[in-house]
């Protein structure tokens, strides 16, 4: 996909209170701003001073490392709800001067400059009002800058400039590819993870990335490749969003007597459908997800949230908000989640009634007018992908389709986790949770049913095995592998990385499960992943 779907030629400004975690985390411990301050992530410095950073404190040190180098720092933990509750008196400081802005997150906001700088007079007026708004109001410093596009703004913020339309990629090239993590939004490691890929390739500075081709960007580099080259050339992916969201809608009934049947509650659920779209279409809003809620007559609360159509994908009708409340109820009456105890004399459980369903709908927005996706819209093969994908999944039923999610876990087959089209309950191990002894990137392509098995030779002709440490007897030569009518095949091994030894299960009687991966690529071109077991070796996924 092009990135030039993407929005261009908007003029963004920002509104940027440096070192927000540090003054936040200062601010409620009550410490004197004169001090120098980090705030902590783990064990690594996360945000540092303005006089931390004169003392030589540095972002990514550890904190033994960074009191080395200013004794008297000041260490102090880290705080979303603490840094987002002490952001929002700025943030109303700012709407007395422009209503209706965008929070990128605490110690960051964004505001379209066109509308506003008009009503101001200049760009230059604009930023003077604001500073002087926020520091009058809430006694903190800001900086604002103005530019073409997000990353333009965020750069220009920091040096207090406002860039002249047209001139944002110019402004933007002689500058490190190191700006791009001020554009991430949430998480950064996948930014400073390509910043380190792209110097390493000497691609050094914003105008380097952005003298490439997008097409050849996005085949090398991925999304967050394309990502990066969008707001080098001082484009941005959509514009600042004036308009607060929209309060969520919901409709419930009350079911008097209780529904013990799944038809009975998806009769009820329909009713509840059409009132919600009827409210829809009223409020002139879409919504980006429904969230189903069932009380039983336990006492018990079951909840989950569907996606629904996005980006051009048709109307939510009152037929398809039925099909997922139907869906639900019969997947919780499948899993068993609306059966009672057991009667030990009938030897069964006993029935358990709805009293209570809930529909609502989230992540409301003015119709027509929904965020576009990261790259643009859909394409016309999508929509109708997703439309067949619907239609299958009315007739086969909610479970009738079925999508591969990333979870945590070690093992390739641990981390592919199968979730119902469209619906978004959380995987059962959380992906960004540490888990020691995982494969590293890139994943495999390929992962078969069942592994299947394999031997590893060295260049003596003997089998590569492993010691009581884990230690490999010698480097692998080549691999045979044995055909369905028990001809042996040998592949010689062009080069392999590892070992990675993973031993899981060490609490149990029985011992450790206990094997070792290995990374090989095959003279041929292919690259497999192996698995050395006690039994012997087994081939476990293949890659691009």
């Amino acid at each position: 996909m092009s990135t030039r779907a993407a929005h261009t030629g908007s003029r963004t400004t920002v509104v940027w209170a440096p070192d927000w975690p540090v003054v936040a985390a200062l601010e409620a411990s009550g410490t004197p701003l004169h001090h120098p301050a980090a705030v902590l992530v783990g064990s690594r410095v996360h945000t540092v001073s303005a006089l931390a950073r004169r003392e030589g404190v540095r972002r990514g040190m550890r904190r033994r490392q960074a009191q080395s180098v200013c004794p008297e720092l000041v260490v102090l933990p880290a705080d979303d709800d603490r840094d987002a509750r002490l952001f929002e008196p700025i943030a109303a400081a700012v709407e007395t001067v422009v209503p209706g802005i965008e929070v990128v997150r605490p110690g960051l906001l964004l505001l379209p400059a066109g509308g506003a700088a008009r009503f101001h007079g200049t760009e230059d007026l604009l930023a003077e009002r604001l500073v002087s708004a926020v520091a009058e109001r809430t006694g903190h410093e800001c900086q604002v800058g103005t530019a073409d596009g997000l990353l333009g703004a965020l750069v220009a913020a920091r040096a207090e400039q406002r860039v002249a339309v047209g001139e944002s990629a110019a402004f933007l090239a002689p500058r490190p590819v190191d700006e791009l993590v001020a554009a991430a939004v949430q998480d950064q490691r996948p930014v400073v993870a390509l910043i380190d890929l792209l110097r390493r390739l000497g691609l050094r500075t914003l105008g380097d990335l952005a003298a490439l081709q997008g097409a050849e960007v996005h085949a090398r580099f991925g999304d967050w490749g394309s990502w990066a080259w969008t707001l080098a050339r001082g484009d941005d992916l959509r514009p600042p969003a004036r308009r607060r969201p929209e309060a969520d809608l919901e409709v419930d009934t009350a079911l008097d007597p209780p529904a013990y049947r799944v038809d009975t509650a998806t009769f009820v659920g329909r009713r509840l459908a059409e009132e919600l779209h009827a409210l829809l279409t009223a409020h002139a809003v879409s919504c980006g997800r429904l969230r189903i809620a069932a009380r039983t007559d336990t006492g018990d609360d079951l909840v989950r949230t569907w996606r629904t159509d996005t980006g051009g994908l048709g109307g939510l009708t009152a037929a398809r908000i039925t099909d997922r409340i139907r869906w639900q109820l019969d997947g919780w009456l499948t899993a068993g989640a609306l059966s009672g105890p057991v009667d030990a004399d009938a030897d069964q459980r006993d029935p358990v009634g709805i009293v209570r369903l809930t529909v609502t709908a989230e992540d409301v927005a003015p119709a027509g007018a929904e965020q576009g996706r990261l790259w643009g819209g859909s394409s016309g093969g999508d929509l109708r992908a997703h439309r067949a994908l619907d239609r299958v999944q009315g007739l086969l039923g909610g479970d009738g389709v079925l999508t591969a999610v990333v979870q945590g876990g070690r093992d390739v087959r641990d981390q592919v986790h199968l979730r119902a089209w469209g619906a978004q309950q959380e995987v059962a191990r959380p992906a960004d949770r540490p888990w020691p002894g995982r494969l590293p990137a890139p994943a495999p392509a390929t992962v078969p049913e069942e592994p299947f098995p394999v031997q590893v030779i060295d260049a003596d002709g003997t089998s590569v095995g492993f010691d009581s440490r884990l230690l490999m007897s010698a480097p692998p030569a080549l691999i045979r592998t044995r055909t369905a009518d028990q001809r042996t095949t040998d592949h010689r091994i062009a080069g392999w990385a590892g070992p990675w030894p993973l031993a899981e299960g060490w609490w149990q009687e029985s011992g450790p499960r206990v094997r070792v991966h290995l990374q090989v690529t095959l003279d041929d071109g292919r690259a497999l992943l192996l698995a050395a077991h006690p039994d012997g070796w087994t081939c476990e996924a293949v890659y691009d």
